[in-house]
């Protein structure tokens, strides 16, 4: 059997074959000449090894040939146990998926077999051998095809829904009580914060612990997923590994919205809900941005951490797709409500908007780092901020122009009283969120006078607040002045400043407005109470005065003066009785106030003109028709008034002694 003509030495002009000296050069052409000889080796095994046997025996620099050839026949046999494994599930009938439960050997020995080949595949001697060459990138294209499939398989069906019963029984919820309203300022108010029968609660929200975590997949997922990740990234197939992995995520964190209420909605759509329904979505809104940033960021980084563990890039690519979306709807719901119409009651939801968004920015930016959804956050952030002053300066305007002109039965609080107060009774848990928002806005008030005191340490919210309520006052006594009874005109400025001052008293607002400022409205309490009394009671308190009677009392002149002066009285105070018994004094304290001191006024003057004077009639006929109530009588019917329950005084006429 003649050998092969394939050398790597030259001929001389005398036809002497010229062999190269020994070294680098000499041994590179030897190992050329093996390669050379290999790919022209399309025989057996057998036969390829007695054909290396007698190439030895030419030179024994061939031996090197020989163990060339040798290797890349072992490399053959490896890839081809290799190859085996993986297309025994290409026409597999069963779904595609590994064993990884009901045969974990087996799927040990799948991905030795791929580690196998993509071991190989970097080898020298592999990789100059075509047909190997190409064998080998069908068989990882089947086995990234599997994977993938794979890897998909085992991120959806170990996904852990979100329990959102569990994280809520987690979290510390805070409530502030109010009842609710559904229309702008108007004469129609609805009672906004009374501790009475339709009061519903405006939560602010929930506060989460700071040892909230909970497993996005079970935990041995993780690693089967890694193993799978580990390879299609060996193989090149990083582009398809992360496709799989943020498709996947990304459905899951849709469906974990979904849990948690957030609707996928347009601006359009968002513009078209009624307040009732937009409210619900708002606080729904601010729970879901505190936990996706709290709970499912970190999560998402975490498991992205874990699975891409070593490939910074990718982990980054990973899950900045897996979570753009999910922070992407949220932020056009807040952009929404930012740019939607202002009326007073949104200004509590948009306000927790702002710090559920503020208190998150910290760590969204930090994990994003995406500079467009960066931008994109800090101007919903600071849209939301524009809308809340902008609300604000929406409800300072409604109460300053409020223009009801029905005036309250009995002088009762007004609605715009009750609804004002409890409103910023509420706002004032606001004031560190609003005084940073108020601080530089242009419609800033600049030199506020409180009480005649110029007040420069006041901060942006004091200022605002005060400002507020004395516009409430003012519109107050415009609202007075419906009343022709000068005296229910008191008496309505009365209940309805007494219960500003409570409103005060009993929150954050008199640590705001001052014990100065509560001081004078207790004055003013006091003024409106003089003034009714003078308004009421001076025309019955002058038909018990001595003018015009004197020492002659005893003629027939001077009873009848008596008998008039009775008259008189007895029919102002029946008069007022009917009246003012259906006028409405709710405070407790005021309401007896105002009796004690009609008392004092108006019982020792009665007492005194009945002891002076009541002898005179008591001996005529028919006196019970003139002295018709002794002194404790009145003070009895004294304790009816202000009850809001009109009153007809039906008394026995007194027998003459």
């Amino acid at each position: 059997m003649a050998a092969p003509t394939a050398s790597p030495s030259s001929t001389a002009d005398d036809g002497s074959t010229i062999v190269p000296a020994a070294g680098a050069v000499g041994e590179d052409r030897v190992m050329a000449t093996a390669q050379q000889i290999l790919k022209s080796l399309n025989t057996n095994k057998e036969v390829r090894e007695d054909m290396l046997l007698i190439f030895s025996n030419f030179d024994n620099r061939l031996s090197k040939i020989t163990d060339l050839i040798r290797s890349s026949s072992e490399i053959e046999d490896r890839y081809d146990a290799a190859e085996k494994v993986i297309l025994r599930y290409e026409s597999n009938s069963r779904a595609p998926y590994l064993p990884w439960e009901e045969s974990p050997e087996e799927a040990s020995e799948y991905f030795s077999s791929l580690d196998e080949i993509l071991l190989l595949c970097d080898d020298p001697t592999f990789q100059s051998n075509k047909d190997l060459v190409d064998r080998s990138d069908t068989a990882i294209q089947i086995a990234m095809s599997l994977l993938e499939d794979e890897f998909r398989h085992i991120l959806v069906r170990n996904t852990v829904p979100l329990d959102a019963d569990r994280l809520y029984g987690s979290i510390r919820r805070v409530s502030l009580s109010f009842a609710s309203t559904e229309g702008e300022i108007d004469e129609d108010f609805d009672s906004f914060g009374e501790e009475s029968s339709g009061h519903c609660f405006h939560e602010r929200g929930i506060s989460l612990g700071d040892d909230l975590c909970l497993d996005l997949i079970n935990p041995d997922a993780v690693i089967e997923s890694k193993e799978i990740a580990e390879r299609m990234i060996r193989a090149g197939y990083e582009r398809e590994c992360c496709q799989a992995y943020t498709s996947v995520r990304r459905e899951a964190l849709e469906e974990c919205l979904v849990i948690l209420g957030v609707e996928k909605l347009s601006i359009e759509d968002v513009q078209k809900i009624e307040w009732k329904d937009l409210d619900e979505k708002m606080k729904k809104w601010v729970q879901a941005v505190k936990i996706v940033v709290r709970v499912l960021l970190p999560g998402e980084k975490a498991l992205s951490e874990q699975v891409f563990g070593g490939h910074d890039s990718l982990k980054d690519a990973c899950f900045s797709e897996t979570t753009r979306w999910c922070i992407l709807h949220l932020l056009n719901f807040g952009e929404a409500v930012s740019i939607g119409t202002r009326s007073p009651e949104k200004l509590f939801r948009i306000l927790d908007m702002y710090d559920a968004l503020n208190d998150a920015m910290p760590s969204l930016l930090a994990m994003i780092g995406n500079e467009f959804e960066s931008a994109e956050a800090k101007g919903v952030l600071a849209g939301l901020g524009a809308a809340a002053r902008g609300t604000f300066a929406e409800f300072e305007k409604a109460v300053q122009g409020e223009t009801s002109r029905k005036p309250m039965q009995g002088g009762e609080i007004h609605p715009l009283t009750r609804y004002v107060m409890n409103y910023l009774k509420l706002l004032v848990v606001y004031s560190e969120t609003l005084n940073s928002l108020l601080e530089f806005s242009e419609d800033e008030p600049k030199d506020v006078s409180v009480d005649g005191n110029q007040e420069e340490s006041m901060s942006p919210v004091a200022r605002h607040l005060f400002l507020l309520i004395s516009s409430l006052e003012k519109n107050l006594g415009e609202k007075s002045k419906q009343y022709e009874d000068g005296a229910m005109q008191y008496i309505f400025l009365m209940n309805n400043i007494q219960y500003i001052v409570q409103k005060v008293k009993d929150s954050e607002l008199k640590n705001l407005l001052g014990d100065n400022w509560v001081r004078k409205r207790r004055g003013l309490v006091r003024q409106r109470a003089t003034g009714y009394l003078r308004a009421s009671w001076s025309k019955a308190l002058s038909c018990l005065k001595d003018d015009g009677i004197g020492g002659g009392s005893s003629s027939n002149a001077g009873r009848m003066a008596l008998k008039d002066r009775f008259k008189n009285f007895n029919a102002c105070f029946e008069e007022i009785y009917r009246i003012q018994t259906a006028w409405k004094v709710p405070d407790d304290q005021l309401r007896e106030e105002l009796r004690i001191s009609i008392s004092e006024m108006v019982i020792p003057a009665y007492r005194s003109f009945v002891g002076r004077f009541g002898s005179q009639l008591e001996s005529g006929k028919n006196s019970g028709k003139y002295i018709k109530y002794m002194p404790e009588d009145l003070e009895n019917y004294l304790s009816d008034l202000f009850e809001g329950s009109p009153g007809v005084l039906h008394h026995m006429r007194r027998k003459s002694s």
